[in-house]
């Protein structure tokens, strides 16, 4: 019998041709020519791995496709670092070869060899890049940036939308990476304060994308619901399953007639299973002022028992919530522009315009929900709709205040109550006032740890250390010299600390006196910026210091910033450059290049915000 060419992918002038030839031909014709087929349909393959697009799926086989992944994350408080690890963690489980790493310890040079990059990056402050990814930034952005024309990458962008710069970073490195040739084996993806579930669909497509669709039924295992479990049975708590605290004790540090609240709160982690390290966070999920809801509510006129279905399926009634499930006290540039796509209001529509960007921004600084359906209500949309576009309650993040070490079983946190009048109303932060107001022993509070791999203090305890913590920036500082004194750390230690009054605002004032005349702090200085005519502040004793606190630097000290980052870790930033350039003989220049050297060494490290 004799085969047709039928159903190929010859045109049908080929398939003629074929079917003209392949009668005449003898059996040892057809072994040969059978071969020469094989012989360059091989070359052919060969060539077109050098030049197959980035985008183009591979032909059946794995092994056109680098196993070799590489993630650099950017990260201030750690969130983008346990992203990165866990991105590792699935793609090693799926038989790639990962490495991670902060952008910090990447060597640029690298760069150019790299087939595959994730980049995980957060934005921090008015749209700038973490402090362990401002060089890579730097590099990338400049002209030694090289061609990457065989890269193949994808960047997962974490921020804020309640700040102008949303996803600023991430923008940034995904549009740099295209301009250099990359080519996106997946979207970027820009993830809110509630990243877990964006941030495992970026992932997901990520996977697919690497293995070429043949992974692709692996990826889509179903969502977890039960609390996770460790290998004892165990329930392991997170920041998806977080544990209830009890509060042991709750007392204001000011003294009477302080311009401020400050709150030393202690919680029991007995149960827990959890433990954290000096520099570490702890994250808080808050309820929202009962007294504001219920103000909200009036407003909208509204059936607080209504049943609102959140995300995941879970049924509450409207109040709970508004209460302890979204988030009403700030209002965002992204719920302004869904709100006016939801709502029947012409001037709404005007003010979510895109050419009205100066006035939006304007408008939401300091204005919460009630100010929205004050000036834009009544709301027509049915409640399900309304509260489907309200952001989700995030977590706040405080610097852990203890030592686990020497507290074991117990988190200490320092938290100042915020209260302002904005707008022509008194107004109170969520958690802050939570603590301060409502908050009494015996009560407990939703909490994980949120590890710092970027805050920590020396490896070698005999490493001098200086502190720079005014106000609430004390609280990691307290951890270090718990954990010192524990340890019994034999290296000097040196710490700044400044509020408004030595009377009043001295935080944890006995502690520093005893850790001072015990030796286990070295050296204090403070500045008390009320209690004298012209005010003085932390980095005014670090330049009265200057000499020794050069010599402290040479001898290969650490320096930690806690606390405010639009004034004070800019001032610090500032005097510390300064001291260097006068008391090391050298210019701007040489002193910024040795202060980047103190990054790269890990000696110059900052908790800000």
């Amino acid at each position: 019998m004799q085969l047709q060419v039928m159903n190929s992918p010859f045109n049908q002038e080929q398939a003629e041709l074929l079917n003209r030839l392949l009668p005449t031909l003898t059996a040892s014709q057809k072994a040969w020519l059978s071969g020469y087929l094989a012989a360059v349909q091989t070359a052919d393959a060969a060539a077109a791995l050098e030049t197959l697009p980035a985008e183009a799926p591979a032909a059946s086989t794995a092994q056109s496709v680098s196993k070799e992944v590489t993630i650099l994350f950017g990260s201030q408080t750690g969130n983008a670092q346990g992203l990165a690890e866990n991105a590792a963690k699935k793609l090693t489980e799926r038989g790639f070869q990962v490495t991670v790493s902060a952008m910090s310890d990447f060597k640029p040079n690298q760069l150019k060899k790299l087939k595959n990059l994730l980049i995980v990056v957060s934005t921090h402050g008015e749209g700038d890049p973490p402090d362990n990814a401002l060089s890579f930034h730097e590099f990338l952005h400049g002209r030694r940036a090289p061609k990457l024309d065989d890269l193949r990458y994808s960047v997962l962008a974490l921020g804020d939308t309640s700040y102008e710069f949303f996803c600023q970073t991430g923008k940034e490195f995904d549009q740099r990476l295209g301009e250099l040739g990359g080519t996106r084996l997946h979207p970027r993806v820009d993830c809110d304060l509630d990243y877990d579930e964006p941030a495992a669909t970026w992932l997901d497509g990520v996977i697919s994308s690497l293995n070429e669709g043949q992974e692709q039924g692996a990826s889509s295992a179903p969502a977890q619901t039960a609390a996770p479990q460790a290998a004892g049975g165990e329930t392991v708590y997170s920041r998806k399953n977080p544990f209830r605290a009890e509060v042991l004790e709750n007392l204001n540090l000011n003294g009477r007639g302080s311009n401020k609240e400050t709150r030393h709160l202690e919680l029991s982690l007995e149960g827990s299973g959890l433990t954290y390290e000096p520099g570490d966070a702890l994250g808080i999920f808050p309820e929202n002022d009962p007294e504001l809801v219920d103000m909200l509510l009036a407003e909208l006129k509204w059936d607080p028992n209504v049943t609102i279905t959140v995300d995941q399926g879970e049924n509450l009634s409207l109040k709970e919530a508004l209460t302890s499930y979204f988030e009403i006290t700030v209002l965002t540039k992204k719920f302004i522009q869904q709100a006016a796509e939801l709502i029947e209001n012409e001037k709404l529509r005007e003010l979510a315009a895109p050419e009205n960007a100066d006035q939006l921004k304007a408008y939401i600084a300091g204005r919460d929900l009630i100010d929205f359906v004050r000036d834009f209500g009544p709301i027509a949309a049915a409640p399900q709709e309304f509260v489907s576009i309200l952001r989700k309650m995030p977590p706040r993040l405080y610097s852990i205040a203890s030592s686990f070490a020497a507290n074991p079983d117990e988190v200490h946190l320092t938290i100042g109550a915020v209260r302002y009048n904005a707008h022509g109303r008194d107004r109170k932060g969520v958690c802050s006032v939570l603590c301060a107001e409502r908050l009494q022993s015996g009560d407990t509070l939703p909490v994980f740890i949120q590890p710092n791999k970027n805050f920590k203090l020396p490896e070698n305890p005999e490493a001098p250390i200086i502190m720079v913590g005014p106000g609430t920036g004390v609280a990691p500082f307290r951890s270090f010299m718990q954990e010192r004194e524990e340890t019994g750390a034999p290296g000097k230690s040196w710490m700044f600390f400044g509020d408004q009054h030595f009377v009043t605002d001295f935080l944890y004032q006995t502690e520093w006196q005893k850790w001072l005349s015990d030796g286990v702090l070295t050296k204090m200085d403070v500045a008390f910026s009320r209690d004298t005519e012209e005010k003085v502040y932390v980095q005014h004793r670090m330049l009265e210091h200057s000499k020794e606190l050069f010599e402290w630097l040479e001898e290969g000290a650490a320096f930690y910033v806690c606390g405010d980052k639009n004034n004070m870790a800019k001032d610090v930033q500032n005097a510390l450059l300064e001291i260097i350039e006068k008391e090391g003989g050298k210019s701007r220049e040489e002193a910024e290049a040795y202060l980047a050297e103190m990054k790269k060494q890990k000696r110059y490290q900052r908790d800000v915000y």
